[in-house]
């Protein structure tokens, strides 16, 4: 049987244009990894910045069966370098896997190595606890727990509402583990709030303004369950515009506002922008009409897929269509059992929507499948898709841009391999940057 490092480097061969950087993000994002004791973190009280849980678990296990990383959290986020493919510096969001064939531990010199079949292949980096998270609001809570930092520093990521009002089988998205993971963090005894009060919010990025004398953090991003009824009184536009109108008249012009949300009206839509949001992620999820239908049944059941479409280029004529960035789910595609049953079939009908959309001068982006275990598509597809989806997606995703004239979308960060940050999936590593 191939071992994983004879599929990791047939498609590295077999996909020269996709940097190998990619290609081992993918594989990492697709499947997790494990942690030796020595690389876990000591939590809030160490040097090394811990894992935020920041809305999703990302974990291919439960809190309960992840042992010693449920205790000590491993690190947000790990930067690649070096070893024998020559890595460009990659930075990768870390998701837990205890049975992962790679593994972060100290090699025989004490250095902290990413190991892949028993073979060290990367010197790896951890993030320093940024002195921000050293400091607390005035009830006690901590920034890490109100408005946590990804991508290696440059998004807040402020997840207003924690739980999703679409509930239930026959509402929640069947990839989604948002219910469930402020679940665990509640049954676990950790700080979980299900509704960040505005004033907690501003306090916390108060304190991220201060001491971020570098100014690592450069966007944030507004975001949290779908609001089928309303929280606190107010729909989803108004929910989460009042963070987004509070934080433009505190801190004007300090961050680039982005929200997630569903797919709105035109005239919700209007008043994220009016309330200061500048980029607006309404997510499609999975382009496939039938797998849209099964997968997000709340979404197909309040919106519905075509009108969900209609908004988001509706939307375009508020942000403009570059400032429209609606995510995707990479992997769901192929998932069992109603998913395509061959790579060809699920690039065909991922290419045909990053078509429709880049046609219109909207860039979608995509986070890589996490299977957690607690989801309907993570239980009967523990292994995610196949690592060649994901290195053709890249492919596919980076032709379609350049077919129509796109470079890479704003509030990202920097582009390219060696230079990007975002840390869910190797989109941004396989654009080109902007001076090469």
């Amino acid at each position: 049987m191939a071992s994983r490092t004879d599929l990791v480097e047939d498609l590295m061969g077999r996909f020269p244009h996709v940097p190998r950087e990619a290609v081992l993000k993918e594989d990492l994002l697709r499947g997790g990894l494990a942690f030796d004791d020595a690389a876990l973190t000591d939590n809030e009280h160490g040097d090394v910045k811990p894992k935020s849980y920041f809305i999703f678990s990302f974990d291919h296990r439960t809190l309960p069966e992840l042992g010693s990383a449920a205790l000590r959290r491993p690190p947000e986020e790990i930067v690649l370098t070096g070893g024998p493919y020559e890595l460009r510096r990659t930075v990768v969001s870390v998701r837990i896997n205890p049975s992962s064939p790679y593994r972060v531990g100290t090699d025989s010199d004490g250095r902290l190595r990413l190991f892949l079949d028993g073979r060290p292949i990367a010197d790896v980096g951890l993030p320093p606890m940024p002195a921000y998270y050293r400091h607390t609001l005035a009830n006690g809570k901590s920034v890490m727990e109100v408005a946590p930092t990804i991508q290696w520093g440059y998004l807040i990521y402020l997840t207003a509402f924690r739980v999703c009002q679409y509930f239930g089988a026959k509402e929640e998205c069947q990839y989604c583990d948002i219910n469930h993971n402020w679940r665990q963090h509640k049954q676990a005894g950790r700080p979980y709030t299900g509704v960040k009060p505005v004033d907690e919010v501003l306090e916390a990025l108060e304190i991220i303004d201060r001491y971020d004398t570098n100014r690592a953090s450069q966007a944030y991003t507004l975001t949290g369950g779908s609001i089928t009824s309303q929280v606190g009184g107010l729909a989803e536009a108004d929910f989460y515009g009042q963070y987004a109108q509070a934080i433009e008249e505190r801190f004007p012009g300090r961050w680039i506002g982005k929200v997630v949300a569903q797919a709105l009206p035109r005239a919700d839509v209007q008043r994220f922008y009016d309330y200061g949001i500048r980029i607006y992620h309404p997510n499609y999820e999975v382009w496939d009409k039938r797998l849209f239908e099964l997968y997000c049944p709340g979404k197909e059941r309040y919106v519905g897929r075509e009108e969900w479409h209609r908004r988001i280029l509706d939307s375009a004529e508020v942000f403009g269509p570059r400032n429209v960035i609606p995510n995707f789910v990479a992997g769901v595609e192929m998932a069992a059992t109603h998913g395509f049953a061959t790579v060809n079939e699920a690039i065909d009908s991922t290419a045909e929507g990053l078509d429709y959309f880049v046609s219109r001068g909207i860039t979608p982006r995509f986070t890589t499948w996490c299977p957690e275990p607690t989801t309907p598509l993570g239980r009967t597809n523990p292994q995610g898709a196949p690592l060649e989806y994901h290195v053709r997606l890249l492919e596919v995703y980076r032709a379609t841009m350049d077919a129509h004239g796109l470079s890479s979308p704003p509030g990202y960060g920097p582009a390219g391999p060696g230079r990007a940050v975002f840390s869910v999936s190797s989109f941004m590593d396989t654009l080109p940057s902007a001076d090469s």
